[in-house]
């Protein structure tokens, strides 16, 4: 179907181009002249082994908390403690495992285990060289969850 412009008919094309009202350039870029983005080469990129790092945290959480019980209230800088301890060896350890090209993330939390259920979730969109490396630990007195993320750097 081709369009034709008629005197009895309607156009379907665009509206002409009408020139700037001054000559002042527009701070915001136009589509057509924004650089496009660049993205990092990942083809040789160095992967994390984040399976190393998941058997060093395992055995980690067990020797530090295994004969652990959750402190009374004027005690809870117990806890705090073996928090700081948990996320400073497990950095140290990622930094050992892989010492440069990538930014490390650690955290950890531990709560008193009343019995009660708990669930998590986590969604990331990064690079395939990016990871991450997660471990629970239960007792009968508390819950010790560990994640840490090893974001590649360029």
């Amino acid at each position: 179907m081709a369009l034709t412009s008629t005197s009895t008919s309607t156009s379907i094309l665009s509206p002409p181009r009408t020139p700037p009202r001054s000559g002042v350039s527009s701070p915001r870029p136009s589509i057509a002249t924004t650089p496009p983005t660049a993205t990092p080469p990942t083809i040789n990129a160095v992967k994390f082994d984040s399976e190393l790092l998941k058997v060093y945290i395992k055995q980690l959480l067990s020797s530090t908390l295994q004969s652990a019980s959750w402190p009374e209230s004027k005690d809870r800088d117990r806890v705090k403690a073996w928090m700081k301890e948990i996320g400073e060896r497990v950095k140290e350890r990622m930094v050992g495992i892989q010492p440069k090209g990538f930014k490390y993330i650690v955290l950890t939390q531990i709560n008193e285990n009343l019995g009660q259920g708990g669930r998590a979730d986590m969604v990331c969109h990064w690079e395939d060289s990016d990871t991450v490396a997660q471990e629970v630990f239960v007792n009968d007195s508390l819950i010790c969850i560990c994640i840490a993320f090893a974001v590649r750097t360029y």
